[in-house]
């Protein structure tokens, strides 16, 4: 027999034995009035902040902008049109380094927490400033057991764990759905967390949003792990076999 027909066959007999219970997401009743907790992204050492400021005098506010830059100037025709990325790095103090006004504290602090930090900060010099600002390295990792997995970077924060699952367009069948880990680095330790996908208790979890630089791992089934134990004992084998019959031909010769 082909050596992938009868691990497509083996795949097949337990893969059937999965039963409904194990695949299927949010069981038990319906939650009534159910409020997703944790959402509440802090800034971290490393983290890199878009800061725009406006305001009704142009050239006030030029003093705390980037000048636009193109990645036309800068690499000389090699890219067309796109926007060079420009912000501020926090770094290992925590800080960031903003102009006119010097060093600024913002680890641990929200957006909006840094937007009125700076609005008080910079009103002196413009009257009603517009502050934004953006985690412009937010992003999510997403490895194991699912169809595409990789490193997605967030345009915004308010991310949860199914619409990462989500763009990794699904669990396969072989991804243990009542044991997703979640790494996440808090106060520069990391920290690990278990999903259940099967119960609706996942609005509950602290991770249900994700923050920044988060690892999602979906572990593989037991079907799986089998599957791969018999495809490696089949290689096995069959290596073996083969050495035996090279062996025995060279011997009888």
């Amino acid at each position: 027999m082909n050596k992938y027909l009868l691990i497509s066959f083996l795949s097949i007999l337990l893969y059937s034995c999965a039963s409904k219970k194990n695949l299927l997401y949010f069981q038990g009743e319906p939650l009534k009035n159910a409020k997703a907790q944790n959402f509440n992204i802090k800034i971290k050492k490393d983290d890199f902040l878009g800061i725009q400021v406006f305001g009704a005098d142009e050239n006030s506010v030029k003093l705390f902008n980037f000048p636009q830059i193109t990645s036309t100037t800068l690499n000389r025709g090699y890219s067309v049109g796109n926007p060079v990325s420009q912000g501020y790095l926090v770094d290992a103090k925590g800080e960031i380094n903003f102009p006119i006004i010097g060093k600024l504290k913002v680890e641990g602090l929200n957006r909006s927490e840094v937007i009125d930090m700076l609005q008080e900060k910079i009103k002196d010099y413009i009257k009603n400033p517009i502050i934004l600002v953006q985690i412009q390295n937010f992003k999510v990792t997403v490895i194991g057991e699912v169809r595409n997995p990789g490193t997605y970077t967030i345009p915004n924060e308010r991310f949860t764990i199914l619409e990462a699952i989500g763009l990794a367009n699904d669990l396969l069948i072989t991804g243990k759905r009542d044991n997703i880990l979640v790494i996440r680095d808090e106060k520069g330790e990391k920290k690990e967390y278990l999903v259940d996908l099967r119960n609706k208790e996942i609005y509950n979890s602290p991770v249900y949003y994700l923050q920044q630089n988060d690892v999602i791992y979906v572990q593989p089934n037991q079907a799986r792990i089998n599957s791969s134990a018999a495809q490696f004992s089949y290689g096995i084998i069959l290596s073996v076999t083969s050495l035996i019959i090279t062996t025995v031909n060279i011997l009888t010769k």
